[in-house]
């Protein structure tokens, strides 16, 4: 019995691998797109019922004209390298929500909010796009769907082939108040892996440059981010990089970035 369960198992982690967009890094993803959509459809209507949208016209128009741009070069990669079909997972929307908290964040599907908070950290449209860009980037990377994948592994372990196949809908509702919870416990941004941040970060950089951003704003970004924190957590103790060592990162990346950038 032992061995046909973790027969089963193999067989469905094995059957679960995917690539990651743009950087090829293999993930586990045990759950159908479809099924966390929906769960993510029903968390976003419930935050933006709570929480009132921004009355300042021009900010809230300046973040759709970043997000849609941004989106439609993501839409364009994926139909010019043959994943057209991936696109039917987004309906993207850009909101700009009335919260002086320094913060973003994309549900699964392209649900992608801004709090007022963190306008004065981006500055203009250069330094918005990287935000939005980032949070699109842990979309289209299908990271929540990655963390929900080992949260379950970790929580069912050896039982997890029957909660997969007899009972998965459970499971994931079981898992959507640390997924989705808003309120980020660490950093500024809803809270991925120090992993996922770093891939977020490298594939927001290129989406910005085909969008007609320059990449090296996010430098800049990230700075006035790190001269606006204030007893940040140390590495260790946070899913989020330390300023430092992201800007660190950011600048490696640039001169992958830079290849997809036409002024």
């Amino acid at each position: 019995m032992k061995k046909t369960i973790f027969f089963v198992l193999l067989v469905t982690i094995l059957s679960s691998c995917s690539s990651v967009l743009l950087t090829g890094r293999k993930q586990l993803l045990l759950v159908p797109d479809s099924e966390v959509l929906a769960m993510s459809l029903q968390s976003y209507k419930q935050f933006i019922d709570s929480v009132p949208l921004s009355t300042n016209k021009t900010d809230a128009a300046l973040v759709k004209k970043v997000g849609q741009k941004i989106s439609k070069v993501v839409e364009n990669y994926l139909r010019t390298n043959g994943l057209e079909s991936e696109i039917a997972n987004y309906a993207w929307e850009f909101n700009l929500v009335k919260d002086a908290s320094v913060n973003a964040f994309c549900m699964p599907g392209g649900k992608v909010v801004v709090f007022e908070g963190i306008l004065p950290v981006t500055k203009n449209e250069a330094g918005l796009a990287v935000v939005i860009g980032h949070e699109v980037a842990h979309a289209v990377a299908k990271h929540s769907s990655e963390r929900l994948s080992q949260q379950m592994l970790v929580q069912y372990g050896a039982t997890i082939t029957d909660a997969l196949l007899t009972n998965k809908s459970q499971i994931t509702r079981a898992g959507i108040n640390s997924l989705y919870g808003i309120g980020a416990q660490y950093g500024v941004m809803l809270p991925y892996s120090r992993k996922h941040e770093y891939e977020a970060d490298r594939m927001g950089l290129i989406f910005i440059a085909m969008a007609g951003y320059n990449p090296t704003e996010a430098v800049a970004f990230w700075e006035r981010m790190a001269a606006n924190s204030t007893n940040a957590p140390v590495e260790f103790m946070s899913t989020h990089p330390t300023d430092a060592n992201r800007i660190a990162k950011m600048k490696e990346y640039l001169s992958e970035a830079l290849t997809f950038y036409k002024k």
